[in-house]
């Protein structure tokens, strides 16, 4: 992969960094340091992973927690392995007792009922076990340490924040069970802001005790009794045999080659299938020019062709109809890039809803990298918050339907369709790296437009994940960041497109990628939409 690493073609105050020994690139730069402080105490790209992700869910908790899904991609002694870490709905619930109380016959966005047995916590501890070097209790010491002693609020999370104290005032005040969430993470109902220092003591507390019994206590021990004690007395379905039988599942990575490199993702639940669809689709198509309405035009049509095929197949592996790696033939792509005209359609597609996501990867000198990413989808996720131990819950399964002819049907232990994936790119059988962009339906189309800046256009990570972004929302309606071009986003809509210039970059991802160059040499980016840097040594 050839490119100038001083080529800055895109308004960026980020030039690539580069170093040797190891690297971490995420969005926080308080949970780069620690994953970074856990590769220098001795630790590889696997166990700087779970301090970094650790870290992320007491210094960015407007995005994950200790109650979100995880999903990684490790590679480790020249293989990748996948790592599904997300939850499964509560055995109790059912289709029928939700639509019963569904006021609007849709599944609930907040509260108990869309909360999924979490899968992170899981996930560190199988990583850790499997492939670390050093023990949870070590890897887990940074963040107990950042939730004990407090930490300053940085810009981008001040502002995320204050949107969803204003959003959760809004929805809650005067719900009790949603109480804990304004007692842990505001001050006496205040936002925190700027530069504010957060303490979380009951996360510290929690993380103490998942350290200690090597996450036992999550999933069978005092959290996971409050977890059902709180969920027993608000309204919710779970039962101690939830927690008790979960577990984080390895899976085989799927992929397509795309002009030589292979494209990594997780299988389904997760929606990075749709990422590899639109890539075996625009494989098809030559493209010369970045910066052009042809090639925009033809990655949003790919887009929005490969969404509409991915939803309505896509959900629990155990409960589709049809065998995935179908996507992913070559066939596939050529019937589907047949159908793109010159002008815009309306593909079948259900509006996407917001989210929050954080994405983190590692590398170490040995040659391990980890692409990583948790979420507890919705921002703050449910608005529960378990009592005495800061644990807040994701609402994944707000994205199961309630309709019985939908695939990804509300059922009793199922995963739902998920949003959150990492991606991976190697070259001939080598690693190339770890890349990631999160946020919900962003996420599969920063891939695309990442792979392709990087592949097609040979810009250097930095650059790749800089460049102007556009996203699709739904029919022919789409949004383009604040400075696209002018003229192209006019010759957009010539061609049929419905187009909105955003008024923030904040709804467009966030992402990071990790480079092994052919000597050893890592190039890290991590795009200006974040707060953080790429920590190195």
């Amino acid at each position: 992969m050839n490119y100038d690493p001083l080529f800055q073609p895109y308004p960026s105050n980020r030039y690539c960094i580069t170093a040797k020994n190891g690297m971490v690139a995420t969005g926080s730069n308080l949970a780069t340091a620690a994953g970074l402080e856990i590769l220098r105490k001795g630790g590889n790209a696997c166990d700087a992973a779970v301090a970094t992700a650790a870290a992320l869910t007491v210094v960015e908790p407007t995005a994950n927690g200790l109650g979100s899904d995880a999903f990684a991609l490790v590679w480790v002694k020249d293989k990748l392995y996948g790592l599904n870490g997300s939850g499964i709905s509560p055995k109790n619930i059912s289709l029928e007792a939700v639509k019963k109380a569904s006021a609007d016959g849709t599944m609930p966005k907040f509260g108990w009922t869309p909360v999924m047995v979490p899968g992170a916590v899981g996930a560190w501890a199988e990583l850790v076990r499997r492939f670390g070097r050093l023990t949870l209790k070590e890897v887990l010491a940074p963040a107990i340490r950042y939730a004990e002693e407090g930490y300053p609020l940085s810009p981008m999370l001040a502002a995320m924040w204050e949107r969803s104290t204003k959003i959760f005032h809004q929805r809650f005040d005067g719900k009790s069970e949603y109480d804990e969430w304004f007692r842990t993470f505001t001050d006496h109902g205040e936002s925190y802001h700027f530069a504010d220092i957060v303490t979380l003591k009951n996360h510290a507390k929690t993380l103490r005790l998942i350290a200690e019994t090597d996450a036992e206590a999550f999933y069978k021990g005092e959290i996971a009794e409050q977890f059902v004690r709180q969920s027993e007395r608000d309204g919710g379905f779970f039962c101690m045999e939830d927690l008790a039988s979960y577990k984080p599942a390895w899976v085989e990575p799927i992929s397509v080659n795309y002009r030589g490199y292979d494209v990594f993702e997780i299988p389904p639940n997760g929606q990075g299938i749709t990422a590899l669809m639109a890539l075996n689709i625009l494989k098809e198509f030559e493209f010369t020019q970045k910066d052009c309405a042809d090639t925009y035009h033809k990655q949003i049509e790919a887009m929005k062709t490969a969404f509409a095929d991915s939803k309505h197949y896509v959900t629990d592996p155990s409960c589709m109809e049809v065998d995935y790696h179908r996507f992913l033939l070559p066939e596939y792509g050529r019937m589907r890039a047949a159908e793109i005209t010159e002008t815009a359609r309306i593909p079948s597609f259900c509006e996407p809803p917001k989210s929050g996501t954080v994405y983190l990867c590692t590398a170490d000198s040995e040659g391990n990298m980890v692409s990583f990413i948790q979420s507890n989808y919705m921002g703050f996720g449910s608005g529960i918050v378990l009592e005495g131990y800061g644990v807040s819950l994701q609402n994944r399964g707000a994205d199961f339907t309630l309709d019985p002819a939908d695939a990804n049907v509300l059922a009793p232990h199922k995963k739902s369709y998920h949003t959150i994936i990492p991606g991976f790119l190697a070259k001939d059988g080598k690693p190339v790296g770890p890349f990631g962009v999160m946020g919900g339906y962003m996420q599969p189309q920063g891939h695309v437009q990442t792979v392709m800046n990087m592949v097609d256009f040979g810009l250097n990570p930095q650059m790749a994940l800089d460049a102007p972004r556009w996203q699709w929302m739904k029919d022919r309606h789409v949004l383009l960041e604040p400075g696209f071009d002018n003229a192209i986003a006019q010759q957009l809509a010539a061609r049929g497109h419905d187009i909105t210039i955003a008024l923030s970059r904040t709804s467009f991802g966030r992402g990071q990628i990790i480079q092994r160059l052919d000597n050893g040499v890592l190039v890290g980016g991590t795009e200006s939409r974040t707060d953080s840097n790429v920590a190195c040594w």
